[in-house]
């Protein structure tokens, strides 16, 4: 295993065509077909980062369906590793629509998928960080750890005192003098 990662390490880029049976009466693709594409990239990324053919998705966190994508578009996904903790992975899914006449894309839908690397006996394995590096792979990363606190303070496996990262977002004069 690597010491460490990039997310361009993970960086997966998935392109197909929306078929009629892959949509709905709008004739717009179903959001399922949608979020089985992004996750299928979203587990080939996990994949890269973890060096590991056993990840799981532990939770999709979040999904936003921006623009409807037509019959007969062209999708292209783009997966990335946004953070790394001890065995999970937060991985940010950005969905395009691409005009193969212009060439132009359009943001059509994002996801922020967890997956976790398991062994055999489906046990959590280490993985190992990632070091962003452009200023977008700066802020995502950044905010993957105010996700996973929120996330934790919510399921009520860690103290609203304890999510430092939260605190400062919501409190920045507290999260001064705690310093």
């Amino acid at each position: 295993m690597d010491k460490y990662k990039t997310p361009n390490d993970t960086l997966t880029i998935m392109t197909n065509i929306v078929l009629p049976s892959e949509t709905n009466y709008l004739e717009n693709m179903f959001g399922g077909e949608l979020l089985s594409r992004m996750d299928k990239a979203c587990s080939i990324s996990a994949r890269r980062h973890a060096e590991t053919h056993r990840v799981v998705t532990a939770s999709v966190n979040q999904v936003s369906f921006i623009h409807p994508i037509p019959v007969g578009s062209i999708v292209k996904i783009e997966a990335k590793v946004s953070r790394a903790f001890n065995s999970s992975m937060e991985i940010i899914s950005d969905v395009w629509l691409e005009d193969p006449t212009t060439g132009e894309t359009i943001k059509t839908n994002q996801g922020i998928y967890t997956f976790v690397a398991v062994n055999e006996e489906n046990k959590p394995i280490p993985v190992p960080p990632i070091i962003p590096q452009s200023v977008e792979e700066h802020e995502r990363y950044d905010a993957a750890l105010r996700r996973k606190q929120l996330s934790l303070v919510v399921a009520r496996r860690m103290s609203p005192d304890d999510a430092t990262e939260l605190k400062a977002l919501f409190y920045p004069d507290l999260a001064k003098e705690d310093k």
